[in-house]
């Protein structure tokens, strides 16, 4: 069973997958393993070069900033970028579930509404929390400019629209409550595996 864990940027998600990783769910993260292909794959880097500049990379490295300002103020770029990223990260993906073995998997991944990605989960967690404290652990984790979080959420649909398409909301303000909802879910989860296989 395939479980896709998402909310938008600073909602704490990763949080929440390393709980679920703890109770021994294996944990995909696309967005790590989209860095890890963009550097990995010489195909993607050629394509990427292509679209953004040689800027792109410094010293065989993604330059990380200079692709955000880029992609987070030009949503057409953006679309573009992913366009070349996201197959790619499928395939790996689907590699990846095979060597598991698990009653259920979870895939970590910001955007399953926005790319209309939403079918291909059997269950759907969406992490939320108060867009200021979003802003708030965005701007202390990557020093990064309150405008610019703002962007990158701008991008991104609204908590109460994804909400009402997700089977399980976690709101992520206290770690103890979000510990005991994941250990709730996580139940739910293999209950809901278990009349599925």
């Amino acid at each position: 069973m395939i479980v896709g864990l998402t909310g938008g940027i600073g909602s704490g998600k990763t949080t929440v997958a390393k709980m679920f990783h703890v109770l021994g769910v294996p944990v995909y993260n696309s967005d790590i393993e989209a860095k890890k292909l963009m550097v990995s794959s010489e195909v993607l880097k050629v394509k990427i070069k292509e679209l953004l500049g040689t800027e792109s990379y410094t010293d065989h490295k993604l330059n990380r900033t200079y692709i955000a300002d880029k992609i987070f103020t030009d949503p057409d770029l953006l679309a573009q970028l992913n366009a070349i990223v996201h197959p790619a990260v499928k395939e790996h993906f689907i590699t990846w579930v095979g060597d598991q073995n698990s009653d259920y998997i979870i895939q970590e991944t910001a955007i399953i509404f926005e790319n209309n990605s939403q079918d291909k989960f059997d269950k759907i967690i969406l992490v939320t929390a108060p867009e200021s404290v979003r802003i708030q652990r965005v701007t202390s984790r990557d020093t990064i400019s309150e405008t610019k979080v703002k962007e990158r959420i701008a991008n991104q649909w609204a908590d109460d629209k994804k909400a009402a398409l997700s089977d399980f909301v976690i709101n992520n303000l206290e770690l103890d409550k979000t510990t005991v909802l994941v250990a709730e879910i996580h139940k739910q989860l293999l209950k809901f595996s278990s009349f599925t296989s």
